[in-house]
């Protein structure tokens, strides 16, 4: 096994129990994490992307199943372990940044205690002394003001935002190997949110910490990923080096959202955007599930999913890419 590769996924699929049947949220998703590596996984809303973080550590509830594929964790097979195993593994050498910060936060405990306790579930021995003083530049990283008098404070004193800096905080206190991120900075001002992309770059060129940032903001992700996984209707529709991709984008899904991008549209004229909608995981076509959105479509987009094709460092599943002439 290459000792660089932290993260191995392969073949996961996640379904969803209703009375109309399983359907499939997550179907048959492939991604490789390299030590130190930042992957940016993109997409609409109901494309997948927070499924598949939860997905990757056990976090999925009933309807729900993790139903099949393999997750390869630093040699260690993820679905092979119970849930007291995980628990050891989650929030030690895998750390969940939710978008929702009271996901993540009590409410009837201080926040000293929560963080104390994230350090001292897993590293019993660390003096309290020690812990807190962790706890203090933790809060201070994240950009929280006077963090030892708000420290001893509860998370309903706390602005959303100030929370999810919280919980952003508690997520790098025991230096995780990998962290797993579901826009966790959505709720955040333009200036924390560089703040918390600088602290974050940081962390992982210190400490080697590989993460999976989760987001529909494709700003945030030229200027903070390394590599890219678009997502669309539960499938990995390109995926490579950040820059070749949105400069030059193999799939026209990839190419409808770098258009949308506020900054790619001229001062006064409308927004762009994909026509139509994505579809619900009982509403997948046969075939290509973009094609009903997709101003390239053809008769054998229609008849089978696309296979997923390589050129270099780059994937991609379209029998049409845009590209194609030039790089055939």
């Amino acid at each position: 096994m290459n000792k660089d590769i932290l993260l191995s996924v392969h073949g996961l699929e996640t379904v969803f129990h209703t009375k109309e049947g399983a359907w499939l949220a997550v179907d048959g998703v492939d991604l490789t994490v390299r030590r130190g590596e930042i992957l940016g996984l993109v997409g609409e809303s109901g494309s997948g992307k927070s499924v598949t973080g939860f997905s990757l550590i056990s976090l999925i509830d009933p309807p729900g199943e993790v139903n099949a594929g393999s997750v390869v964790f630093d040699g260690i097979e993820l679905r092979d372990l119970d849930e007291e195993q995980m628990r050891q593994l989650r929030g030690n050498r895998i750390a969940m940044i939710f978008q929702d910060p009271l996901m993540t936060l009590n409410p009837v405990l201080r926040v000293g205690e929560q963080m104390m306790e994230a350090i001292l579930t897993h590293f019993p021995a660390t003096p309290k002394s020690k812990a807190r003083e962790r706890c203090y530049e933790a809060l201070e990283r994240v950009g929280i003001p006077a963090p030892k008098s708000r420290f001893d404070r509860y998370p309903h004193e706390f602005s959303g935002g100030m929370r999810q800096r919280v919980a952003i905080a508690i997520a790098m206190l025991n230096n995780p190997e990998l962290i797993i991120a579901d826009e966790p900075t959505t709720a955040l001002d333009v200036t924390i949110q560089a703040q918390i992309l600088y602290e974050m770059q940081k962390l992982g060129q210190e400490q080697n910490t590989a993460m999976i940032w989760i987001t529909h903001d494709l700003g945030v992700v030229a200027e903070l990923v390394d590599t890219v996984a678009v997502m669309y209707a539960g499938r990995i529709v390109e995926y490579g080096p950040v820059d070749e991709v949105i400069q030059n984008p193999y799939h026209p899904y990839t190419q409808g959202l770098i258009r949308s991008m506020p900054s790619a549209t001229q001062p006064g004229e409308r927004l762009q955007q994909i026509d139509g909608m994505a579809p619900t995981l009982a509403g997948r076509e046969q075939g290509c599930p973009f094609r009903p959105r997709c101003y390239m479509a053809q008769p054998k987009c229609g008849q089978t999913p696309p296979p997923v094709s390589k050129r270099g460092q780059r994937e991609f599943r379209c029998y049409f890419p845009l590209v194609s002439e030039v790089d055939a």
